[in-house]
């Protein structure tokens, strides 16, 4: 999609990070149609999903960010577009570590945001 060429994000920093440089990961931007048939099909939810992980194999996953509705909530959540998909990664790639909602999920995630948008700054001052 053509919404995510606008900057760059630290998808395999983050991946390999958080589930190691050998975890094989597919990362989908999907629309609110196709989240709403995955999140009503694999979770009885009649409503797009931000973000659905699907664990493959032990060294496998997929994650599928939804676009539009991540544009539609980054406001809600008070992140600017670019690091609320980063954050719906990092939290995809938590559900995929096997982490369940929790104080400690939220705790990692801030964690992980702070450090791939300071990571993203850094490498972009000098252009």
């Amino acid at each position: 999609m053509n919404q995510l060429k606008k900057f760059s994000v630290p998808f395999k920093y983050l991946k390999n990070k958080v589930l190691g440089k050998h975890f094989e990961l597919s990362i989908v931007f999907t629309d609110s149609k196709l989240s709403r048939k995955l999140n009503k099909t694999y979770r009885k939810k009649n409503k797009p999903a931000n973000v659905l992980s699907f664990p493959l194999s032990k060294e496998s996953g997929e994650i599928f960010i939804d676009l539009v509705t991540a544009k539609k909530e980054a406001p809600i959540y008070g992140l600017p577009y670019k690091e609320f998909i980063i954050s719906l990664f990092i939290h995809g790639l938590l559900h995929l570590k096997g982490m369940k909602h929790g104080d400690t999920m939220e705790r990692t995630e801030k964690k992980l945001l702070h450090g791939a948008t300071n990571l993203y700054r850094h490498r972009h001052r000098n252009l």
